[in-house]
């Protein structure tokens, strides 16, 4: 059976996530939506080039236009939003009235919980709406879920996650793969975490401590970020005693961006200088950016997860590690590979009906195994060890 997909957003994640629909989703229709009708082209372009295929067909839609976007997306099996977050709810109440499954990258949680009281409207449409899919959150939690699956009282999870340059360049040693504001979302306020089984907030830049990696990464830092475990803190609470998810840079990152947040550059309420009002975080993007974005592709992206639990009564400990390069053959980084296919695996899955239905969690989707398991299928390394 053929199906016919939307990504709303042709950028980077996007672009990844309709190449697997076209490999691995039966595809006889994707559209690629954007505002800009020249990024769309191009990459319905490289699409139809690496595939063999002409089924991209790029479309200019504003996303604010709910009018179009129902026209153009009835008939459509399943949706995947690649824009701001901030859109994602009306699109998913857009998605319900044409009866689309739909899924996205997030970004913030508060819109996620909104966009899960959907819950009702989309079981009597018979969808699925997941939204926080992607790499960190997204393919982390699924794993957690795998551990949730395999153990009889799962105590602890800690979490880490990375996109990393293979090459890292001073000052920086950090290269910008998605838009600047979502990196500053990240590292602004606190994150959930559990504690003794309760939901804590723990704020940005705590936690520090260094990971041992094999060579070539050696050493890494690692620190709290906001919102890499989406809603699971509070679907985990008093299930498990102490839940976590940090990410990892190269040695001295760490220091110098939270020198940047006491200093103010975050802060998006403007402030007077000179007569004219300033907003901190405007300034800070517009000189950081051009600094950060270099056009260097050759990335890495890491996953590694620390467990410990009772399982078949016995107390277990389980290690699991996923290491993704950029990839020559496709020219897609291993951010778009990790963050586009996790999308694109749960909108296929919902296509074939193996998605749980209604507006529903990442975790609560489906099996942590079987996502395990068509990521493997995409030639992508997990190893997990236990003892």
């Amino acid at each position: 059976m053929k199906y016919s997909y939307a990504i709303i957003g042709s950028g980077k994640q996007g672009t990844a996530s309709a190449y697997d629909l076209i490999k691995f989703g039966d595809a006889e229709k994707i559209l690629l939506i954007d505002n800009n009708l020249e990024a769309a082209e191009k990459s319905a372009e490289l699409l139809n080039t690496l595939t063999g295929t002409n089924i991209c067909t790029p479309l200019k839609i504003d996303v604010s236009d709910s009018e179009k976007l129902k026209k153009e997306l009835t008939g459509i099996n399943s949706i995947i939003s690649g824009v701001p977050y901030y859109f994602n709810l009306e699109l998913s109440k857009i998605a319900i009235e044409v009866g689309a499954n739909f899924f996205d990258f997030g970004g913030n949680t508060d819109v996620v919980k909104s966009q899960l009281d959907l819950n009702e409207k989309a079981l009597d449409k018979n969808i699925s709406i997941v939204p926080d899919c992607g790499m960190d959150p997204g393919m982390n939690i699924s794993f957690i879920q795998y551990l949730v699956e395999t153990y009889d009282e799962l105590k602890s999870v800690k979490s880490y996650g990375a996109g990393l340059m293979q090459y890292p360049k001073d000052p920086w040693k950090y290269e910008l793969s998605f838009h600047i504001n979502g990196l500053t979302n990240e590292y602004y306020g606190n994150a959930l975490f559990l504690r003794d089984g309760k939901v804590a907030e723990v704020p940005c830049f705590s936690g520090y401590e260094i990971l041992d990696f094999p060579e070539p990464l050696g050493k890494l830092e690692a620190a709290v970020t906001s919102g890499g475990l989406s809603t699971l803190p509070y679907e985990l609470a008093d299930k498990v005693e102490t839940l976590e998810n940090k990410t990892l840079r190269y040695l001295g990152h760490w220091e110098k961006f939270k020198a940047f947040s006491e200093l103010g550059l975050f802060e998006e309420t403007p402030i007077n200088i000179s007569g004219k009002e300033i907003v901190p975080r405007d300034v800070y993007h517009s000189l950081l950016a051009p600094k950060i974005a270099t056009g260097d592709k050759r990335d890495l992206g890491i996953i590694k997860i620390f467990a410990e639990g009772i399982k078949n009564g016995n107390p277990s400990k389980t290690v699991i590690e996923l290491i993704d390069y950029f990839d020559d053959e496709t020219g897609f980084t291993a951010m778009q590979r990790l963050t586009g296919w996790h999308a694109s695996i749960m909108a296929i899955l919902s296509a074939n009906n193996q998605i749980k239905k209604g507006a529903v969690s990442v975790n609560n989707a489906i099996s942590g195994k079987k996502i395990i398991d068509e990521i493997k299928k995409r030639g992508i390394k997990i190893n997990i060890e236990e003892n």
